[in-house]
């Protein structure tokens, strides 16, 4: 769930930064300035006889992974233009991505931009906003950003998620700021998990019993495609921007920080008044991304942590400081400048106002056998495992709801399943309302976690036309029924 108002709780995951990492990160891909816009149009053609540049080719292909020590063979999975690292595609806010994504795979694939307040026919959810990309087909994805911040690339088809997202699919898109804080290093960091089987192989794909229950969660975590812990150094000093997204099929957890004091600049992207994570922890459900600030220590030799707090506590990343200190003079870390894109507020007095019932899933039995809990257990269809208001999502489901557009919406999400749902707003983010409607958390977001048997509000402005989405960002959930939609018109 996201951080409480002032400072967030604890219930997170993350990823963990490295120089090296920086140094080796994918160049952005194919850039050309534009004019940024509420909600940005995909880039104009060309005109008549004019010759427009060949956009860069993204393939999507099988390729391998060394997860394991040799002798142990290699994993076979699917990964970006060869590579085993998730890519980050990096631009500046007003310039344009092009990127023509090529399917080798042999499943149907199309790419969805986590966050991006996108046009609606570059969402990327295939049997929705495009048809899927078919194996040896290809798609070109042409849009500007309206906002900075840091974005994942997850696949997203319906009823086809899981299996190109369990594989390694996945990446994160940086829009810089036209003003951005003075650094000596930005760093993203993607966290995954893998499901490995003894002989090192993916366990295969479409259980029900996982689906049903808590998602595929994976035996092995990685950070940037690299089995974690990472340990990396820094000079003394060093102000660093960690950018940490979740990219996991399932996996909530939180993060924990140790021997260095963070600061939360941005949460989904969009900034916010710096703040000091309670308890140096964070919650981190998939699909979920944080902009952090660090200063590291002072002193060389010292050595600070990024935890999963996941079974007794994984450590995913440590950083050494070593070699001369920094001595640059900065202000204290603050506000990375707000997104004046966004709204001052969102004025709820003549709001729109829709319930949003999760249901379905297994169920947990109450009675245990010798102490132990009992399995999760559904005897259900196994397409239709979860549904948003009493329908399963599937393509051509009909909208829930159609709103003109610069209408605010305020919808009320209640789970009465027996899991926490995390839940994703397509094209817009929200604000996480009090429970009286008297006032909002002070972030933007719009990615969040649902507890069970709990209802919660969130409001935002409709101002972005189009079909979207409401959906899990579990993505073994989103395949067998949980998600919806909606329109604006």
């Amino acid at each position: 769930m996201p951080p409480p108002r002032p400072v967030p709780p604890a219930d997170s995951q993350a990823g963990a930064p490295s120089r090296r990492t920086l140094l080796a990160a994918v160049a952005a891909f194919g850039l050309a300035p534009e004019p940024g816009q509420a909600q940005s149009p995909a880039p104009a053609p060309a005109a008549p006889g004019a010759a427009q540049a060949e956009p860069p080719a993204l393939p999507a292909a099988p390729g391998t992974a060394r997860f394991r020590p040799e002798p142990a063979p290699e994993t076979p999975i699917w990964c970006f233009d060869g590579k085993a690292q998730p890519p980050t595609v990096r631009v500046k806010l007003g310039q344009a991505v092009r990127l023509k994504v090529e399917n080798r795979t042999d499943k149907p694939l199309s790419l969805h931009w986590h966050g991006v307040r996108i046009v609606n026919a570059m969402d990327g959810v295939g049997g929705v906003t495009q048809a899927p990309i078919p194996p040896g087909g290809d798609f070109l994805y042409a849009f500007t950003p309206p906002d900075a911040g840091s974005f994942l690339i997850r696949p997203l088809v319906v009823g086809g998620a899981s299996e190109p997202s369990g594989r390694g699919l996945a990446g994160m898109l940086v829009v810089e700021e036209t003003n951005p804080p003075a650094i000596d290093a930005d760093v993203a960091v993607i966290l995954q998990d893998w499901r490995l089987q003894d002989d090192g192989t993916l366990m295969p794909f479409g259980q029900v019993p996982l689906a049903a229950s808590n998602g595929r969660l994976g035996n092995l975590v990685t950070v940037n495609g690299k089995p974690v812990p990472d340990t990396f150094e820094a000079r003394p000093g060093a102000r660093v921007r960690l950018r940490l997204g979740n990219a996991c099929n399932a996996r909530a957890t939180r993060i924990k920080f140790e021997g260095v004091k963070v600061y939360v600049a941005a949460v989904d992207g969009q900034p916010t008044d710096t703040f000091e994570p309670l308890r140096a922890t964070l919650p981190f459900p998939p699909g979920t991304r944080y902009d952090l600030m660090v200063d590291l220590p002072d002193n060389e030799g010292a050595t600070c942590e990024i935890q999963a707090l996941i079974g007794k506590g994984l450590t995913l990343a440590s950083v050494t400081t070593k070699g001369p200190r920094i001595t640059e003079k900065r202000p204290p870390i603050g506000p990375i400048g707000e997104n004046k894109r966004l709204p001052a507020e969102v004025k709820l007095q003549n709001a729109l106002r829709r319930d949003v019932v999760i249901t379905g899933g297994a169920f947990v039995p109450k009675d245990k056998k010798d102490g132990a809990s009992p399995d999760p257990v559904f005897t259900g269809d196994p397409q239709k495992i979860w549904s948003v208001n009493g329908i399963s999502g599937t393509t051509g489901l009909p909208p829930i709801f159609t709103v003109k557009r610069g209408q605010v919406v305020v919808l009320a999400l209640r789970n009465e399943t027996a899991f926490p749902q995390a839940l994703h707003l397509h094209g817009h983010c929200f604000r996480l309302l009090h429970p009286l409607d008297d006032g909002w958390e002070p972030y933007w977001l719009d990615t969040f976690q649902l507890l069970e048997g709990r209802t919660a509000r969130i409001g935002f402005l409709a101002d972005n036309p189009g079909r979207w989405l409401i959906s899990a960002t579990v993505l073994e959930r989103f395949d067998t029924g949980l998600w919806t939609c909606f329109d604006v018109t």
